[in-house]
């Protein structure tokens, strides 16, 4: 089975993919693993990626592709595979979609995380993690059981990550609801596209998760 994530930075696609790795045996793909494992491992497309990301420009979208079909090559995937990330714009998707096509395959289902911009900025802002053991913490929602000492360790040195603030978080929401909203069009055009509370608990996001396996198994 072969599924895509959707939703913005912190909605928590990495965290569920990886539970539907344990769960059901499916890889984890995700545009930024798979272009440093590509240049890490000297493919042909990862050369070429390295050569334009040391020249400081964008990877272009037919080198992504070309790293994703490498990633398809792999015996790991066997068992379906979660694009965390990507595809970002309908021109990908088109090409994914086409890709999977030429190797017998097809894209089963598009689950939207759907998060509230404001509830997100909030979860985000107030991450922190213990610098020692790598604890996460929030300030509202996960604190400390005793204020300024790590729960696992404790440690009482934390640390924030530099671009967990409020102006960073808004730049790259907006940069995503202006990419993505012709996506999920092009997504609901096809049938496609599950939309689930991103904002919920773990747990329930899971559970909803499930829920559309169920049916895109059905």
């Amino acid at each position: 089975m072969n599924l895509i994530l959707l939703g913005p930075p912190g909605a928590g696609k990495g965290t569920q993919a990886k539970i539907l790795e344990q769960a059901h045996g499916f890889k984890q793909l995700s545009t930024g693993d798979m272009l440093r494992a590509a240049i890490s491992a000297g493919s042909e497309t990862g050369v070429k990626a390295k050569a334009i990301m040391d020249r400081g420009d964008l990877v272009s979208d037919d080198v992504i592709l070309g790293i994703v079909a490498e990633r398809m090559d792999k015996p790991d995937v066997s068992q379906g595979v979660v694009f965390d990330g990507f595809p970002r714009t309908p021109a990908q998707a088109e090409s994914l979609d086409k890709m999977l096509k030429a190797r017998g395959g097809k894209l089963d289902g598009v689950i939207e995380m759907k998060v509230d911009d404001e509830a997100l900025v909030k979860r985000i802002t107030g991450r922190f993690t213990c610098a020692k053991c790598g604890k996460g913490y929030h300030d509202d929602f996960a604190k400390p059981k005793k204020v300024g000492i790590c729960d696992v360790c404790g440690s009482t040195e934390f640390t924030r990550r530099p671009d967990d603030n409020e102006k960073t978080v808004r730049d790259r929401l907006q940069v995503y609801n202006k990419q993505t909203a012709p996506l999920v069009e092009y997504y609901r055009g096809q049938g496609n596209l599950h939309v689930i509370d991103g904002m919920a608990d773990i747990g329930q996001v899971t559970a909803a998760i499930e829920t559309v396996l169920a049916q895109l198994k059905a």
